[in-house]
């Protein structure tokens, strides 16, 4: 609820503290208030889920939830203006991520210790949904509250998460025992460092550089990219070496944990490129063209995309469920294919769109990726011994929220690289045909695409943002209610757009069917039995049984069968 609530929320934002974010030099604030999040979430998940296998997942998940309650209630007290109030929010809000990854790195763990292997699939089922619930709240009140306060934005999660760490502390008990261990302080380091400055890189890629649309030509974002890449080989050379690595590798030896975690991958890069691609569509183009005032974009748009929001909740715990009894595979491949399908029908459709024809994609798509998200999960989690649930969670974690700020990068890039070939000549075109002096049309249309987009991002008016009061003060009456009307941007856009969205779901379907040939390898079902807790094999034996396809069978203490409680324990059905 939170993440979905600050970025509808953003315009009030900024307005509250007095800052432009599309005025030059000001765009980075934009950047960090959205990705900051989600960066330090993709880095630090991993860390947080090793250390609740080291003391304890349910602390660090209560601990988690102190810290989010404490940050928000800073959040909302924010002393400064302009750029110290924004760097106290991005502050913050880092803050904020990190008591957020304690929750997310151990809360699947969790899950996958309280229930048994029969009913796993339909646990983390509910839990996605809860998830996804959250996001579509927060849409609505970010949409009404912001027009209250824009404090209010950051006070409405105080009482959830003060509640929700008293209810944590009162419920929660640990149902696995802590494996006491050292800290892989040299692997903490490599992987954070490595994996921050590469997502750094590739958040300022999407900023303009000299004369170019996008900065993938800045020496800074190419050293980021590189140093990051070279860490990150480092780190995964010192986790071959350490006697008790925070990252398991050994783990991508079981087949189903690799190849879930690639489809896992693969499918939120295409999903970030679905959610940004479709709100500036819907805030830029489709509903100015049907009458709405810019400023009410933000909140329509997210009642338009409910229809991917009920696909969701629909199939995520049905699938979750059916997964439980007839396997992973069949269910999380069908829905990346689904998942496919719809964005080759999103790629069909003209940019004014019939909305019926787009609620139904919308609907395909939510539908699709309900059917793969909690079976994959569910085959994931279920696949490693019980002592290494919570770094694999938290690996896990890792690549979903790696491949959404990898998704925004790569997008956004194709988009703007996209509306910077033709956007700028109509622009400049159509501004003069309307009175705009030569050279003012010249300089507004020169100015970044990045620009634009984040402008229809915000509901904001990009033809009133460019131009600003001085000049539209010059024009007629009739002039400026065109300029600024509901018609004339999106028109003027629609054409580049529409090219852009060619390329990104286009890219979008094929990463899709790659993952659906990645989940469709990680092997039969073979239904697992409940697990135990107190023993786990060996990683060799781990490794060993993986290899052949088959999940791990955690029940088993040592080759032979094991204790004779554990083989009393054992279920005697037999698997397909």
């Amino acid at each position: 609820m939170d993440a979905s609530i600050v970025i509808i929320s953003l315009p009030a934002i900024f307005r509250g503290i007095g800052l432009d974010p599309l005025a030059a030099g000001n765009i980075g604030y934009l950047l960090w208030m959205i990705l900051g999040y989600l960066l330090v979430s993709a880095v630090l998940v991993v860390v947080l889920g090793r250390l609740g296998d080291m003391f304890g997942r349910v602390r660090i998940y209560n601990l988690g939830f102190l810290v989010f309650a404490c940050a928000s209630v800073a959040l909302s007290l924010d002393p400064f203006r302009a750029g110290a109030g924004a760097l106290w929010l991005i502050l913050w809000r880092v803050v904020q991520a990190f008591g957020g990854s304690m929750l997310t790195a151990n809360s699947a763990a969790i899950l996958t210790d309280a229930f048994p292997a029969r009913q796993r699939g339909m646990a983390l089922g509910v839990n996605q949904i809860t998830a996804l619930a959250g996001q579509f709240l927060g849409l609505l009140a970010g949409g009404l509250l912001a027009a209250v306060d824009w404090r209010a934005v950051f006070w409405v999660s105080v009482p959830i998460s003060v509640t929700g760490t008293i209810w944590s502390y009162l419920s929660l008990r640990e149902t696995a025992s802590g494996v006491r261990g050292r800290v892989d302080w040299l692997g903490n380091i490599t992987f954070a460092t490595g994996a921050g400055v590469l997502l750094a890189g590739i958040t300022y890629g999407i900023q303009p550089y000299g004369g170019h649309p996008t900065g993938w030509t800045n020496p800074w974002v190419l050293a980021g990219l590189t140093g990051g890449v070279l860490l990150l080989l480092v780190f995964c050379l010192v986790e071959t070496r350490v006697a008790e690595p925070m990252f398991r590798l050994s783990l991508f030896t079981v087949r189903s944990f690799a190849a879930g975690n690639l489809a896992a991958l693969l499918t939120a890069i295409a999903r970030g490129g679905l959610q940004f691609m479709l709100i500036i569509w819907l805030q830029g183009i489709w509903l100015p063209l049907h009458g709405y005032d810019f400023e009410d974009t933000p909140l329509w748009a997210g009642i338009f995309m409910l229809p991917l929001t009920l696909g969701f909740l629909i199939a995520g715990p049905l699938s979750g469920y059916l997964s439980d009894r007839f396997g992973s595979r069949l269910f999380s491949t069908a829905g990346l294919i689904v998942v496919a399908g719809s964005f080759l029908g999103l790629l069909a459709l003209p940019v004014n769109f019939d909305y019926d024809t787009f609620a139904a994609l919308l609907l395909l798509n939510g539908l699709g990726q309900g059917m793969f998200s909690a079976p994959n999960t569910s085959s994931i989690m279920g696949s490693v011994p019980p002592r290494y649930r919570g770094v694999a969670s938290g690996m896990r974690s890792t690549f979903q929220n790696s491949g959404t700020a990898l998704s925004i990068g790569v997008f956004f890039s194709l988009m703007v690289s996209g509306l910077a070939a033709s956007l700028p000549s109509a622009l400049r075109t159509g501004l003069q045909a309307h009175g705009v002096p030569a050279a003012t049309a010249h300089e507004a249309a020169g100015l970044p695409p990045v620009s634009t987009l984040f402008a229809t991002f915000l509901g904001d008016n990009p033809i009133g943002h460019l131009l600003g009061a001085g000049t539209l003060g010059h024009l007629s009456a009739s002039r400026q209610a065109t300029l600024t009307g509901h018609t004339f941007f999106p028109e003027l856009v629609s054409g580049p757009f529409h090219h852009g969205l060619t390329i990104v779901f286009g890219v979008a379907a094929a990463m899709a069917l790659i993952s659906a040939l990645a989940s469709a390898l990680r092997g039969g079902h073979d239904r697992p039995d409940d697990d135990s807790p107190k023993e786990a094999p060996a990683a060799s034996e781990d490794a060993a049984t993986a290899s052949k396809g088959a999940p791990v069978d955690v029940s088993k203490g040592a080759p032979g069968g094991g204790s004779a409680t554990g083989r009393a324990q054992r279920r005697t059905s037999s698997s397909p």
